[in-house]
């Protein structure tokens, strides 16, 4: 390897300096160059280099991110586009997207250097919303496209279509249309089913239905979903991954498709989906204390 960009959750400052530092001592005993995106959250730690976003693409062969999911899902929209391969180390909580926790950081950087990883290619969704046949926002996702409803507001009417087929008018809190990254996300909450991010499907899963009979629904990722609200309230919120929203109002059409990009993802050798899964269903099954 010729170079590894870090991407780190600066409000873990501690936990994130001490695994710099771990990385940066491998990689200079092995004369890899460390760098960082510039930011003006933190000084740049000795033995790295700050270098701009547009620029990681040819400087670096992997991105190791450091924090819970929601970094990673953060960076994945940051590096959308690049085909750069994210390797994620767990300074969060359930960590379902990092293959890697700090204990086992210098073998895992030692997966990397000899090649010895897979990179899977992780389906995203494109969301577009229209509001009086006009776009007014478009977005990219690796976990899930969300409406709900505000903290004061009754239920609402979600229409929603398949290819422009009704599929169904749910009278609940919100709609979820998550990858199968995302189904180990929000949609698990509400009830959606675990799936392998292996699959090219979709799932649309209402949030606290109103009628005992909704339940989740999975689709190919070829087909075209289409979601318009039929409230008169004003407090309907659009996330992305949870960490984008959009306001949204009454007969707005959100149309989810499969996105024309992947997140390539790092797999180390010996670690597969089913694993990941056990061990971290497992950290919960036993209560173990999480990192704040």
């Amino acid at each position: 390897m010729k170079g590894i960009g870090i991407f780190p959750n600066w409000k873990k400052e501690h936990e994130v300096l001490e695994i710099i530092s771990r990385i940066i001592s491998y990689c200079s005993r092995e004369d890899i160059r460390v760098y960082l995106p510039e930011t003006k959250e933190a000084k740049i730690p000795t033995g790295a280099e700050f270098l701009p976003l547009d620029q990681f693409v040819g400087s670096v062969d992997v991105v190791i991110v450091l924090g819970g999911d929601g970094t990673i899902l953060r960076v994945a929209r940051e590096l959308n586009g690049t085909n750069l391969p994210i390797l994620g180390v767990n300074l969060g909580q359930m960590g379902f997207l990092a293959e890697v926790e700090p204990p086992a950081l210098e073998a895992a950087l030692q997966q990397l250097q000899n090649g010895e990883y897979k990179t899977r290619h992780r389906l995203m969704l494109s969301a577009r919303v229209y509001r009086h046949d006009r776009l007014i926002g478009e977005y990219t996702a690796l976990n899930d496209v969300v409406i709900t409803k505000g903290p004061f507001s009754r239920i609402i009417y979600v229409d929603t279509y398949v290819n422009d087929k009704h599929l169904e008018s749910y009278p609940s809190d919100g709609i979820i249309v998550a990858t199968p990254t995302g189904s180990t996300g929000y949609s698990l909450s509400a009830g959606g089913p675990i799936v392998n991010p292996a699959l090219d499907v979709m799932i649309i899963t209402p949030i606290c239905p109103h009628l005992l009979h909704h339940r989740s629904v999975i689709v190919s990722s070829s087909e075209r979903v289409l979601i318009r609200t039929q409230t008169r309230q004003s407090d309907v919120v659009l996330t992305i991954d949870g960490q984008i929203g959009l306001p949204i109002e009454d007969d707005d059409l959100v149309q989810v498709t499969r996105a024309p990009v992947t997140t390539p993802l790092i797999q180390l050798h010996g670690t597969d989906f089913y694993t990941l899964l056990h061990r971290k269903l497992a950290k919960v099954i036993r209560r173990e204390p999480e990192r704040v």
